[in-house]
């Protein structure tokens, strides 16, 4: 790195946003160097680029600061976090500790070493139901699950240090995220990931419900740029924004795309569960700010995804080890 670059730490660094970010800084802003925390809970060492200096650990652990002040970042993309949004109810402790209380790890070290803006990555369920199933950033969110809950405290936390400490910030709001990298061996989350792993496996893909349900989903490509001008754009500090894909697709829809893409598969309907109907987000902001496009069809992005996930190991799926709340549990998951 030269006496130029900038230091970039990422959260999540494991994951797929957070891994994928890391290789298209490292491939495309070589003078810049990358830090990356995760603690592997959801994410997979080889997903880490060798060039990223990794530190394998917990965000709520408090040598977190240890992190910062040896590496001093510049800017810092805080993506981790348990995105299980269906299964939050039932971990209701785990999800707030992991989601919120690590965020305001994470806060307490922006503020405290100065960086000049963080990121955070928060979800479209903070919307909730949204007014007539179409999110705009501009709308009130009213979140119907504690995932969604915690992700907006998130939020609302990291404005009110804007305010108090002079912390710049930008919230990103992506929605229904695949592609290469993804965990696909969590069965509460990644809804395209999970059918590849049935059909990889030999079983029925699952739809809860009668898959009318409708999402936009975002090939991971497509946002990378974006999300890092979300860092360093001037007109982006302090901004929120939805940022992904703007095809409309049913549950039902995607999944038999997916299985024109895979062959020879089958599909099973379970029971519905609390979700909401439509998630639906504007973009309109994302291409004026940050200069986003939506390149990739779900077609071709399931293409890509399934030709990554069938050279993958055969790695253990993950099954939650115990639940917080077992009332109301849906029957799917019930031990």
């Amino acid at each position: 790195m030269n006496a130029m670059g900038n230091k970039i730490l990422i959260t999540g660094v494991a994951g797929l946003i957070g891994s994928r970010l890391a290789d298209w800084i490292i491939e495309n802003l070589p003078d810049h160097s990358v830090i990356g925390i995760d603690d592997l809970s959801g994410g997979y060492e080889e997903n880490v680029n060798p060039e990223v200096k990794f530190y394998k650990m917990d965000l709520k652990d408090p040598s977190l600061k240890d992190i910062f002040s040896k590496e001093n970042p510049d800017y810092v993309f805080h993506l981790a976090a348990y995105a299980a949004e269906g299964l939050s109810p039932f971990i209701r402790q785990y999800n707030y500790q992991n989601n919120l209380v690590a965020t305001a790890n994470v806060v307490n070290e922006c503020i405290r070493h100065g960086i000049k803006r963080l990121v955070f990555t928060s979800t479209l369920a903070v919307y909730g139901h949204g007014e007539g199933g179409v999110f705009n950033e501009e709308q009130t969110p009213n979140p119907i699950d504690p995932y969604g809950v915690a992700k907006y405290a998130c939020e609302i936390d990291i404005r009110i240090a804007g305010e108090q400490h002079n912390l710049d910030w930008c919230i990103i709001r992506p929605h229904n995220v695949y592609g290469i990298k993804q965990n696909i061996w969590d069965k509460y989350r990644n809804v395209l990931g999970i059918w590849m792993f049935q059909h990889l496996k030999g079983d029925a893909m699952t739809i809860f419900g009668d898959g009318s349900q409708t999402r936009a989903f975002s090939y991971i490509d497509d946002i990378l740029e974006p999300l890092w001008k979300s860092a360093i754009l001037p007109r982006a500090s302090k901004e929120i924004i939805n940022l992904g894909g703007i095809e409309e697709h049913s549950i039902k829809g995607a999944n038999e795309v997916l299985a024109k893409i895979v062959g020879n598969s089958s599909c099973v309907h379970l029971e519905g569960r609390h979700e909401v109907k439509h998630s639906i987000p504007t973009w309109k902001k994302s291409e004026e700010i940050l200069g986003f496009i939506h390149k990739t069809s779900l077609e071709e992005g399931l293409g890509k995804m399934w030709e990554w996930a069938k050279s993958q190991p055969q790695r253990e799926r993950f099954i939650w080890p115990f639940y917080e709340l077992d009332s109301g549990i849906y029957d799917y998951w019930k031990k």
